[in-house]
């Protein structure tokens, strides 16, 4: 078969003339060719080919052209078929003859397939098919022939290229199946042939070259169309769901459907959208027409049953149930590859494109190492790995009460299951309290995401108990790019050792891990991979540029997710940056890309966070667009705190945050850093100015007044400390030679390198902080166990006294958990509950129990020490009896009216499930356009072909 093929067929018709075991009939069949292939054939063969529509299907042509061979009394007669992009050895069709004279029981044979051009790369020796659709050849990637594979097999299929079979054969299986046009149909037809007890062989000695043009896309022909991943993928589910066993068939579609969809999001991930579409297609043509499906069952039933030799399942000869599996791993290990090269890309390109070779005594670069001396050995003899190891395992310790359960200080208990934080940041109404409807934290939906596969108090402590090593190594990979962008020979590794040890304990000298501040730890941790991907905006290449943006985007959302402060001041060195580079170099600013990338990262955070950001406005609640995750009130942070790096009373020593400052101060100090040095300090300067303009606002919540929280203004702060003093660092070392320059220089390192160790000591002995450190709510267990039964059963909790004043909350189900302090702090409680207990104390009134029990309250606890006054008129109050409680100073009542199931209820906000579709949608976007290109198994065709 011939398609505008002008291009391979000269050398496919000289290999043809040039076979040793000569052809007794040629027949070609054209699909009305554009080019010069008609006249090509007709003066290489001297016969006149078959032309054919261009719509026509292999399998029609392949008809076509029995057809016009015509009847032959002999038995034993070959069919040959070949591509007009296949050119086959001069011994192929004798290698192949040879062997169908060897095994007599063969009917359809098949050569070994080797790349054209190239001439040896290995292409197919058979193929088969896995459960999943994946067309399998059992050979590596661009593996080349070296005769490894060259022993005559039994093969489930071969390719039609250069496919040798038996006539009787072809005719009895009524041919290729139509419905496979283009692809896939060589595996289906062997297929069927196996089932009717035909066996197939790969003849190794045989060679083809074939150029695959229409798989690799270099041709595209009215089958093919720009679609190409489309036709493949409907051609395999195709041949599974019409091969399969009736008793796998069910499975089997259930298989492929969710299969096709895990492919879509990995086609996703890898940022090829095309083909997931393509993926989406396939499925949707195929279980669109169910009929056409249980047709060509039936045909292959009919075919089997009138074969003596039914083979239903080849044994042995499909792929084996595993094999999925493992390209799910190989996937994954591409991936994270993918991801993990993306690191130090940027100033590898930088360096290279300012001609900056790293030199031969750089005492930072990579030993070689021979093959002899195993892993072990370099471990043990590398001091910074097991020095990092030492630290890693350190801070395992120091954060050894964040294994397990956790809770205390800022941090509230966990929800029973992933399900919870689903559920509260999908509600649009939340019976929290009275009912609110204002928007849960955005930090609840990655905590669901994660959950979903740890569980709810696996997450937290990984985030605790990870924090620092995972903030080690992001600010060793980010310092070291860094350094390498100012000196070509980077950072010395016990400078980056340094650096990495002491941003790795900021959460913890800072005392946010030991206050419960998890979204300052968070923040830690995710704040060297945003600055390592917001270096991308200097990329020299456009769309790297922009695809800095989409990863700045994702990871700056979630930052604010977990530390709003996190988009403003990013908004505000973001502003400072451009309008500084708009003032230095305004002719390169004017174009689009260096100005695009910035502004679209900043401005796709409010779209991510939207269904938060925009309720918690509309509902009054905008105050949280300030505040940190945890319990109100933030922690309190003056000038003093921000320079020592300091977020409450649980931080170590203030003079190890001010030896960090002192060596900030001193990085100014070397001539050939100063300038990125002084970046540092402008950043540390916006942070500042940042917080000391919000240290002035008090906000007025319904149920406290508090600041606003800054902990991410004093991560940030400290962050850029301890950059400017590794740059300095890096400045220094290229002026200190010998003599006395080299003795004040060791004596300064060696000061200021006990800053990590005692931070970690101190981290040590003292981690844990104010975690485990539950309070007693005051309420009888019994009533919070039938609390759980229903959301309407809630109790209300009277605090004070008289003089001092009451306060009131109401507890519900299993009370305030992880994502619901917020939402309660925010909330403003429903007045007529707050007449209602004015009442109540003003004065015994007949109906203010039947008023509670409207309103949701089940049980009335006044907790130790209870004031005589107010107990006395919940004594008198009719409607209100008194229950046990645990405690003698305690007292409890319960209300008598039946509670309102409907109390707590509320109306659902289709502004927010709108923007909750926007949100996911804006997630899966940008989650595609952030990650890395991965190129597909589909290789382009070669600019320039090789000669045999």
């Amino acid at each position: 078969m011939s398609h505008n093929g002008e291009r391979w067929l000269p050398s496919v018709l000289e290999g043809i003339a040039e076979q040793t075991s000569p052809v007794s009939q040629i027949v070609c069949v054209d699909t009305t060719s554009r080019d010069g292939s008609l006249d090509l054939v007709r003066s290489a063969t001297g016969t006149e080919p078959l032309v054919v529509p261009g719509s026509t299907s292999y399998p029609d042509a392949v008809d076509a052209g029995l057809a016009a061979l015509g009847k032959t009394p002999e038995q034993a007669e070959w069919v040959w078929l070949l591509h007009d992009d296949c050119r086959p050895a001069p011994d192929a069709l004798e290698q192949l003859l040879r062997v169908a004279q060897e095994r007599p029981e063969a009917a359809i044979l098949g050569p070994k397939l080797r790349e054209w051009p190239s001439l040896r790369r290995l292409l197919e020796l058979g193929i088969t098919i896995s459960g999943t659709g994946r067309r399998e050849t059992g050979l590596e990637r661009g593996e080349y022939d070296q005769g490894q594979h060259d022993d005559v097999r039994e093969v489930l299929a071969v390719n039609t290229a250069g496919m040798l079979v038996r006539r009787e054969v072809l005719q009895q299986l009524n041919g290729l199946d139509s419905a496979l046009p283009i692809f896939g149909n060589d595996i289906d037809f062997c297929w069927r042939a196996a089932k009717a007890g035909h066996r197939t062989f790969i003849v190794p000695q045989a060679v083809v070259f074939h150029a695959e043009a229409a798989h690799r896309g270099s041709r595209r022909t009215p089958l093919t169309g720009r679609h190409i991943h489309y036709q493949e993928r409907r051609a395999a589910l195709y041949t599974l769901l019409v091969n399969c066993s009736s008793r796998s068939l069910a499975w089997q579609l259930l298989r492929l459907g969710v299969g096709t969809i895990l492919r879509m999001v990995g086609f996703m991930l890898l940022r090829q959208v095309g083909q997931a579409l393509d993926e989406f297609a396939a499925l949707v043509n195929l279980y669109g027409r169910p009929g056409q499906i249980m047709s060509a069952r039936r045909r292959r039933s009919r075919m089997a049953a009138a074969s003596s030799q039914d083979r239903s399942t080849p044994p042995g000869l499909l792929a084996p149930w595993w094999l999925p599996y493992r390209h799910g791993l190989d996937f994954a290990s591409d991936l994270a590859a993918a991801l993990t090269n993306q690191a130090g890309d940027v100033a590898e390109r930088r360096r290279m494109a300012a001609g900056k070779v790293r030199p031969e005594n750089d005492p930072d670069s990579d030993e070689v190492w021979t093959d002899e001396q195993s892993w072990v050995t370099r471990f043990f003899t590398n001091p910074f790995a097991l020095l990092s190891t030492l630290f890693v395992l350190l801070a395992l310790v120091g954060a050894r009460e964040g294994f397990g359960s956790v809770s205390g200080g800022a941090l509230a208990p966990v929800p029973a299951s992933a399900q919870d934080w689903w559920r509260l940041h999908l509600e649009s109404w939340h019976p929290l309290g009275t009912g609110t409807d204002v928007p849960a934290p955005p930090y609840v939906l990655p905590l669901a995401l994660v959950a979903s596969f740890l569980g709810t108090g696996a997450t937290i402590s990984a985030l605790l108990v990870l924090a620092v090593p995972f903030s080690f190594w992001g600010g060793w990979r980010f310092l070291r790019v860094v350094a390498r962008l100012v000196a070509p020979e980077g950072a010395h590794r016990w400078l980056l050792l340094w650096g990495a040890t002491t941003y790795a304990l900021i959460p913890a000298a800072s005392g946010a891990w030991g206050e419960g501040r998890f979204g300052i730890v968070a923040v830690t941790t995710l704040l060297p991979w945003l600055a390592h991907a917001a270096l991308g905006f200097a990329d020299p290449e456009a769309d790297r540029r922009w695809r800095a943006a989409f990863r700045v985007a994702l990871l700056l959302s979630v930052g604010a997710a977990f530390a709003p402060l996190t988009w403003w001041f990013a908004v505000v060195l973001g502003g400072l940056v451009v309008g500084a580079a708009f003032w230095i170099a305004p002719r390169l600013m004017r174009d689009r890309t260096m100005w695009g990338p910035p502004a679209v990262a900043l401005g796709l955070v409010p779209v991510l966070l939207s269904p938060w950001w925009l309720p918690a406005v509309w509902t009054g609640a905008g105050e949280a667009l300030f505040l940190d995750a945890g319990r109100l009130p933030m922690t309190t942070v003056g000038y003093v705190e921000l320079l020592t790096g300091h977020v409450g009373q649980a931080g170590a020593p203030w003079w190890l945050g001010a030896a960090v400052v002192t060596a900030a101060a001193a990085a100014l100090i070397p001539r050939r850093t100063r300038i990125p040095v002084i970046v540092c300090w402008i950043v540390a300067l916006a942070a500042s100015i940042v917080a000391l303009v919000l240290g002035y606002l008090t906000l007025h919540l319904p149920v406290i007044s508090t600041g606003p929280g800054l902990g991410f203004l004093v991560l940030a702060l400290q962050a850029a400390f301890v950059t400017a003093a590794v740059l300095g660092a890096v400045g220094l070392a290229g002026t200190v030679d010998t003599g006395g320059r080299r003795a004040i220089a060791l004596a300064v390192a060696g000061v200021f390198g006990l800053v990590p160790l005692l931070g970690l000591g101190w981290f040590v002995i003292n981690g844990p902080g104010e975690l485990q450190q539950s309070s007693d709510t005051g309420i009888p267990a019994y009533m919070a166990q039938e609390a759980m039964t229903s959301k309407a059963r809630g109790i209300l909790v009277l605090r004070g006294s008289v003089e001092e004043g009451l306060r009131y909350s109401v507890v519900r189900q299993d009370g305030t958990r992880l994502g619901e302090d917020e939402i309660l702090g925010l909330s403003t409680p429903a007045s007529s509950l707050t007449t209602d207990l004015r009442d109540l104390l003003a004065g015994p009134e007949d109906d203010v129990a039947g008023r509670l029990a409207a309103a949701g309250i089940e049980y009335v606890v006044l907790p130790a020490p209870a004031d005589g006054r107010v107990a006395a008129v919940l004594d008198a109050t009719s409607g209100l009896s008194q229950a046990s409680a645990e405690s003698r100073s305690t007292r409890a009542w319960q209300v008598g009216p039946a509670v309102d199931p409907h109390a707590v209820d509320g109306p659902r906000s289709w502004p927010r499930s709108v923007l909750l579709v926007v949100q996911g949608a804006g997630l899966v976007v940008v989650a595609v356009l952030a990650a890395p290109t991965v190129r597909s198994g589909r290789r382009s065709d070669p600019g320039e072909e090789e000669t045999a």
